[in-house]
């Protein structure tokens, strides 16, 4: 990636931890979701659209963040060989992991119970020995961090039995076609709903706290990446590709996304349906939101490449933290959203200002951490 920067894709991560940024502060102030902090009862139209904004992001942010972490998997482990790659995770992602579980996590919990947002009683001494009582690993947002280890310490056993072609032989074979596209939707979109028919979506396996509700589509993601890497398909989508599957999810979340909500009763708050379970809506749900989410896996990418493959100074500092940032984007975001829970305003007011404080904040953190002694080998 050095050799030959893709500034689209570095583009497109500082987009995607924008909008995780926002999904948690749109859970903060009413949408539907699990998130360390509420502040208050949302009116219901705040919350109906709040929650249409997370279904959006949910469908696609983290899949695309696997692909893109797919796609720059078999080149880093060309480039290093099994030992130095698999080290080079493991101090990457492990350190980061385990210092937000045993340091950053209890540091943010506490101020939570002083806020009354979850149990209360006994000293900061108590609750850590509460806290390191039981299991953590892959706490909050590093679930993420937790998944991408073990999806590289697979690849490298898959490497370990299977060759793979030298890093300088690239397939140029075409890429899917849009029916096999829409077959593989289909088929995704089948997979995770006899997933969710025993696991519905907020069952976490608590553990790891992996989401295995939403995990087949990650799991597709990461492969297609890897495949993805040795026929260059993040640069040869063609425009029309693009366009068609970014229409395609406009006219998901404009139009069949409130259809399907109506329909499905979640208007007036019945969404348990939609979760999981042998229900229509699940069905429903869990196809528009493969079909949304592939379809924006898609089209963004070559939007990206067409219209963003250019960087100036900001948009460089921003990419170079775009992990930072997303590591200690959730102690920053709970603790803002505690400092101005007195403020009064309408909550997507709120949820707005949230946004522009939360995210430039995080960024800029982020830039000065990265560039402490003992974080510019690990971030």
């Amino acid at each position: 990636m050095e050799k030959t920067r893709l500034f689209f894709i570095d583009n497109l991560r500082i987009l995607l931890i924008t909008l995780v940024m926002m999904i948690h502060l749109s859970i903060t102030y009413g949408g539907e979701g699990g998130w360390y902090y509420r502040d208050g009862q949302a009116d219901t139209l705040s919350s109906i659209l709040l929650t249409w904004h997370n279904a959006v992001i949910q469908a696609f942010s983290m899949g695309l963040f696997f692909m893109i972490a797919g796609y720059f998997t078999p080149g880093s482990y060309d480039r290093k060989g099994p030992r130095q790659f698999l080290k080079d995770r493991l101090l990457r992602l492990g350190i980061p992991m385990l210092c937000y579980d045993f340091i950053i996590g209890p540091l943010m919990a506490y101020p939570l119970i002083k806020v009354g947002a979850e149990e209360s009683g006994g000293s900061y001494l108590d609750f850590l020995i509460r806290y390191y009582s039981t299991f953590h690993i892959g706490t909050g947002p590093l679930w993420f961090v937790e998944a991408l280890l073990i999806f590289a310490i697979c690849y490298a056993l898959w490497r370990a039995f299977v060759k793979a072609p030298s890093g300088a032989v690239q397939d140029e074979t075409g890429l899917p076609g849009n029916l096999k596209i829409a077959v593989f939707i289909l088929a995704l979109a089948g997979v995770t709903f006899i997933v969710r028919i025993w696991l519905p979506v907020g069952w976490i396996f608590r553990p790891l706290n992996l989401q295995f509700p939403f995990f087949p589509q990650y799991i597709c993601m990461f492969i297609i990446g890897i495949v993805a890497y040795r026929r260059n398909w993040l640069t040869r989508i063609p425009d029309a590709m693009g366009r068609l599957w970014l229409c395609t999810a406009v006219v998901m979340i404009v139009i069949v996304a409130p259809v399907l909500l109506i329909l499905g009763g979640a208007i007036k708050g019945n969404i348990a349906p939609f979760l999981g379970g042998l229900h229509w809506q699940c069905f429903g749900y869990t196809l528009w939101e493969q079909l949304t989410g592939v379809a924006l896996i898609i089209g963004l990418p070559a939007l990206f490449r067409k219209r963003l493959n250019r960087q100036g100074r900001p948009a460089r500092a921003m990419a170079g933290s775009v992990y930072t940032a997303y590591i200690i984007h959730a102690p920053v975001v709970v603790l803002l959203t505690i400092a101005i829970r007195n403020i009064s305003l309408y909550p997507l007011l709120k949820f707005a200002f949230a946004v522009l404080t939360a995210v430039p904040l995080c960024f800029a953190l982020a830039n000065v951490i990265r560039k402490l002694p003992l974080a510019r080998r690990i971030l």
